[in-house]
C-alpha cells in the first residue's frame, strides 16, 4: 500500500541531501521533501522546528496530508510536533540517524554540548521508529547515551536505554550508483603509475594529516604514483593541506573540491587506490562511492568499515597502523597492475538505491523500530 511521506530535512546539503532525495527517488511510496538550507547546522537543531512546522502547516492546509513522518537526526522532533498541533497528530514519524551529536569526534580542545545530543535523545523518544546508518553507529550511541543520562541529578529516565535501542535498526545509506556508472571511463595503462585518491572532507576528524604522512614515507621510497585531493574544504586554512600541497607537488594530479557531480564521477573512476585515516566514520558515502568506481580501497580496521566489506575483503583492504598502511601503499605503488585488476564493485552495489530502497519501505509501512 502506497503511504503519504513528509520527509524533513533541515541540513540539506552533501550527503544528507543525497539521503532525501536518493530515497524520494526511488521509493515505491510518494515522499515529499521538507528542507533547509545546509548551514548553521547548531541552528537548524535548536530552532529549525520552526521553518519545519510552518511548512507542512501550510502543506496540510492546501489539503496534503502524510501518513507516516521520516526525518533526519537535525530534526527536534518534539519541537516539530508541538509547533505543527494539531495537523500532525496520530500521524507516526521515524528517525534516521545520519549521525549523533553525543559521540561525534570534537576538535581538540573544544568541550562538547551536551544539549544536541539530548535533542537527539528526545527525538528517538518521540519517535516509533529510529534507524542508524550503521550498526558500529548504533553501538557506539548506545554505549555513550547513559553516561549523557548520568550527567543529570534526577529523573534520569536510564531505563529509556533499552527501550530506546530496541526500536532501533540498521539501515544504510543508499547510494546513486547509476549516476556514478554512466561516467565510467577506460581502464588506464597498465604502466601508469598508481592513482591514489582522497575524496573526503578537509577536517579533523577524516585525519589528514595520517594520509600525508603516509604519503611522505611513500615519497621517499621513490616509488611512483600519482595524487588526486578532492573532498569539501570547510577550514580557511587547512594547514597540512597546504603543506601536502607542497612537499608532493610532482605527484599531483589534480586538488581541490568539484562542484560537478559527472566531473566527480570521473575523477573517482580515474583513481586506482582510495585511502581513509579516519578517526570517525559512521557509514562511509565517499569510500563507497570510490569502490562503485573501481577503486582498491584501504581503510582502518574499526569505525564502520569492517562492516561495509564483506569479511572476506578484511585481510587485503583493512589495515592496522600507519606503519602497515605505508607498507601496503608501497605494495601497490610497485604493483599497479595487480591493484587495477582488484574489484570490488560488488560491495558497493549492495548499498545502491535500487536495492536498499525497498528496506526504508518496508520500514515506513510497518511505522515502528522493527
Amino acid at each position: 500500500m502506497s503511504r503519504r511521506v513528509f520527509l524533513f530535512s533541515p541540513y540539506h546539503t552533501g550527503s544528507h541531501a543525497a539521503w532525501a532525495e536518493g530515497y524520494a527517488r526511488y521509493s515505491r511510496h510518494r515522499v515529499r521533501l521538507f528542507t533547509m538550507k545546509g548551514q548553521f547546522w547548531k541552528w537548524r537543531m535548536q530552532g529549525g522546528a520552526l521553518e519545519l512546522a510552518a511548512q507542512v502547516v501550510m502543506a496540510c492546509d492546501q489539503g496534503d496530508r502524510p501518513d507516516v513522518l521520516l526525518v533526519t537526526d537535525m530534526v527536534n522532533l518534539p519541537a516539530l510536533l508541538a509547533l505543527a498541533r494539531p495537523r500532525l497528530d496520530g500521524v507516526p514519524a521515524l528517525l534516521y540517524m545520519h549521525e549523533n551529536q553525543l559521540t561525534y569526534p570534537l576538535p581538540p580542545g573544544v568541550k562538547r554540548d551536551l544539549t544536541y545530543g539530548l535533542i537527539n535523545t528526545l527525538s528517538m523518544v518521540c519517535a516509533q521508529g529510529v534507524a542508524f546508518n550503521s550498526a558500529y553507529h548504533r553501538d557506539e550511541f548506545f554505549a555513550e547515551l547513559p553516561r549523557l543520562l548520568k550527567h543529570f541529578p534526577d529523573y534520569n529516565h536510564l531505563e529509556l536505554v533499552p527501550a530506546l535501542r530496541a526500536k532501533s535498526r540498521v539501515l544504510p545509506v543508499g547510494l546513486d550508483l547509476e549516476r556514478l556508472w554512466r561516467q565510467r571511463t577506460p581502464p588506464r595503462p597498465a604502466t601508469a603509475p598508481l592513482r591514489i585518491l582522497w575524496n573526503q572532507r578537509w577536517e579533523y576528524d577524516k585525519a589528514p594529516e595520517v594520509f600525508f604522512a603516509a604519503l611522505y614515507r611513500l615519497d621517499a621510497t621513490g616509488l611512483p604514483f600519482e595524487l588526486a585531493v578532492a573532498g569539501a574544504n570547510f577550514r580557511r586554512q587547512p594547514a597540512e593541506f597546504t603543506e601536502a600541497r607542497g612537499r608532493l607537488a610532482g605527484h599531483i594530479v589534480h586538488w581541490g573540491y568539484v562542484d560537478d557531480a559527472d566531473a566527480y564521477a570521473r575523477l573517482l573512476w580515474e583513481a586506482d587506490l582510495v585511502v581513509s585515516t579516519a578517526r570517525h566514520e559512521f557509514f562511509g558515502v565517499g569510500i563507497l562511492e570510490a569502490i562503485a568506481c573501481g577503486c582498491y580501497p584501504l581503510l582502518p580496521r574499526r569505525l564502520s568499515y569492517p562492516e561495509i566489506l564483506p569479511s572476506s575483503y578484511h585481510a587485503a583492504h583493512l589495515y592496522e597502523d600507519e606503519d602497515d598502511l605505508v607498507a601496503r601503499l608501497c605494495w601497490a605503488a610497485a604493483h599497479p597492475a595487480a591493484v587495477r585488476t582488484t574489484d570490488l564493485t560488488a560491495v558497493a552495489a549492495a548499498y545502491d538505491w535500487q536495492r536498499v530502497a525497498a528496506a526504508y519501505d518496508e520500514w515506513v509501512e510497518t511505522g515502528d523500530g522493527r
